[in-house]
């Protein structure tokens, strides 16, 4: 079995969903902090691991590994059981489109380096957060929703097992209760 080190901060949602992600496929690995709040990111350590200075970082038997979606796909293809991914090629799809409405669609937008580029106010901040992470969650119900009229209903996001969708859909919904973003629309999220 390869080892495992998981490079990553306790409240970074990236980070999470690679956590989730090793959860479910059931692996064992080191969980070695890189403190954001404290600038670890931006150590020369870390940006030997990690190129971009972020977390998640996963290393494979020494060789580093970074962003969520091609770590969760790395994962995917190197230990297959218990499946993130549906068979069908439809299925792949609709999961993968639902990773990317977190991941690019929603995710960037909450970055702490994001809002306070774009204001040191926190009230600015705060409806900056609430605009686009209630935008985000209103698409992710709508493409669950749009999944349970294709006949893909169950407790998760896609279907009757978890997926890759919900590695970030857990995060997410984590991200959305911090920013206080009403869910009371996204009756699917919640469920799932």
């Amino acid at each position: 079995m390869a080892q495992l080190t998981l490079h990553n901060y306790w409240r970074s949602s990236s980070s999470h969903r690679v956590r989730i992600a090793l959860a479910l496929k059931g692996l064992e690995y080191r969980y070695a902090v890189v403190n954001i709040l404290a600038e670890e990111h931006t150590s020369e350590p870390h940006r030997a691991r990690s190129p971009t200075g972020y977390v998640p970082c996963l290393e494979i038997d020494g060789v580093p590994y970074v962003e969520s979606v091609a770590i969760v796909e790395l994962l995917e293809e190197l230990y297959p059981e218990p499946p993130l991914f549906p068979k069908d090629s439809r299925g792949r799809a609709r999961v993968r489109a639902l990773v990317e409405i977190v991941n690019s669609g929603i995710q960037p937008l909450q970055n702490r380096h994001v809002t306070e580029f774009r204001s040191k106010d926190h009230s600015v901040q705060r409806d900056w957060l609430q605009h686009f992470v209630s935008r985000g969650m209103a698409a992710l119900e709508a493409a669950i929703e749009m999944g349970e009229r294709e006949g893909v209903a169950g407790p998760f996001a896609y279907g009757e097992s978890p997926t890759a969708a919900d590695a970030f859909l857990v995060p997410q919904v984590v991200s959305a209760q911090r920013f206080h973003v009403d869910l009371a629309g996204c009756r699917r999220v919640r469920r799932a």
